[in-house]
């Protein structure tokens, strides 16, 4: 039996992503705090960072907690704000960029399992 978790705010180390210019990550929950299937993950884009396209294995829910930032998905492209909800379908180009003044910061839960990223630039 999954055993319930609760982890405070400054328990959630944020690191660079590599692969990205000016995104940090923090994993809020995942396999390592007995969470049975899935991952969430919290994103900070800086005001000009930028996600190169890339693909992942597993799909992506996420909902935007704060700022505004464009998201391209396969051939769409879309403006997104504070309190929008994206699914990123498994295996389907994606990028991010934030041409505004402020950081935008997101959710992003995952399936556990391989999550395979390629970088297609």
């Amino acid at each position: 039996m999954t055993e319930p978790v609760l982890r405070r705010s400054d328990e959630i180390e944020y690191d660079p992503v590599d692969a990205a210019d000016g995104l940090e990550k923090g994993v809020l929950i995942n396999d390592d705090h007995g969470a049975p299937h899935f991952a969430i993950r919290r994103f900070v884009l800086e005001a000009g960072g930028e996600v190169p396209k890339h693909t992942n294995e597993v799909e992506h829910e996420q909902y935007v907690l704060a700022g505004a930032y464009t998201v391209g998905i396969g051939d769409e492209t879309y403006e997104v704000e504070a309190g929008d909800s994206l699914l990123i379908p498994a295996g389907t180009v994606h990028w991010y960029r934030n041409d505004g003044d402020e950081p935008g910061a997101f959710i992003c839960a995952v399936p556990h399992g391989d999550d395979e990223i390629e970088l297609l630039e």
